[in-house]
């Protein structure tokens, strides 16, 4: 996986996680749905990437 991608979808990841917790802490559903869905952008660009170093070997 690249270093730039790797790192990429790990902050998309963090910061997905601590905007659903905000939401949750404040109640804003809001946020919380936006923090969910940043949270699985980033879950998928990191499977995208070990798909790509799978086929790479």
């Amino acid at each position: 996986m690249s270093d730039n991608e790797k790192s990429r979808a790990k902050a998309e990841q963090a910061k997905g996680k601590l905007k659903e917790t905000a939401g949750r802490a404040v109640g804003n559903e809001r946020l919380t749905t936006e923090g969910r869905a940043e949270k699985a952008k980033g879950d998928a660009r990191q499977a995208k990437e070990k798909m790509k170093d799978v086929f790479k070997r």
